[in-house]
């Protein structure tokens, strides 16, 4: 859309999670490797209801992070669309630590790490240190916004990223990362003008945060996803109403 006050145009992003997925096995044990892990039923029926929600939404761009979580939801999403789908491993979810690493932390540790994200020197439950990730998801953000062959895109990541993304289009860093919730196959929708030749951003608007298809107002949920993560890794702990 080219706006008629100034000399840009409007652009948006349907920036989406992947749905839901299992970390951790039947016996409670984290799995193996959390880079492959696949939609489990509920991620699958996730991304179809979001598939119908955006039905009408005129995709020319599609990218995602390249993991499976992400190619699969950006998949059933896009539904019969004639678009190839890119990937960005710079958008790859942030890491961390082995698990002698995640064993020195408290269950706090990891159900507020995203609350803990803007300190010196913090890391992600004992792995990638945060002022890099957030280096490298905002390098490759605004990578896309640079490119000028597409007017409305789909972009498929992780909690994490997004949250990252969502911190720095509105000017806070990392000390918003956890105000900006993420649930499974939740959408974001931002709105990004930009100059016709080319530079910066001239304005974001957010037009939607989390919203996601099943429960779009959040009744009924109440711990958030890093709370519902810690309550698994720290079984002894117990959730009370």
């Amino acid at each position: 859309m080219r706006l008629p006050f100034d000399n840009s145009i409007r652009r948006r992003i349907y920036l989406m999670r992947h749905g839901d997925v299992a970390y951790f096995d039947a016996q409670g044990q984290r799995v193996a490797d959390s880079r492959l892990v696949v939609l489990t039923d509920k991620g699958r029926n996730e991304a179809l209801a979001m598939r119908d929600l955006m039905e009408s939404a005129a995709f020319d761009r599609a990218i995602c992070s390249g993991l499976p979580r992400t190619v699969e939801t950006a998949g059933i999403v896009l539904g019969g669309r004639t678009l190839s789908l890119e990937t960005m491993p710079e958008l790859e979810e942030i890491r961390g630590g082995t698990p002698a690493q995640r064993a020195t932390l408290a269950p706090y540790d990891h159900a507020y790490a995203m609350f803990l994200a803007g300190g010196p020197g913090a890391t992600y439950a004992a792995g990638e240190a945060l002022e890099a990730f957030h280096a490298r998801v905002t390098g490759a953000f605004e990578a896309i916004l640079r490119h000028r062959g597409w007017t409305t895109l789909l972009l498929v990541a992780h909690g994490g990223v997004n949250r990252a993304i969502l911190s720095h289009i509105v000017g806070s860093g990392r000390q918003a990362y956890g105000a900006f919730e993420q649930d499974t196959c939740c959408l974001n929708v931002i709105d990004v003008d930009m100059p016709v030749e080319g530079g910066a951003a001239v304005r974001v608007v957010l037009r939607a945060v989390n919203v996601t298809a099943e429960a779009p107002a959040k009744v009924g949920h109440t711990l958030t996803t890093m709370e519902r993560l810690a309550l698994k890794a720290f079984p002894h702990v117990q959730a009370t109403a």
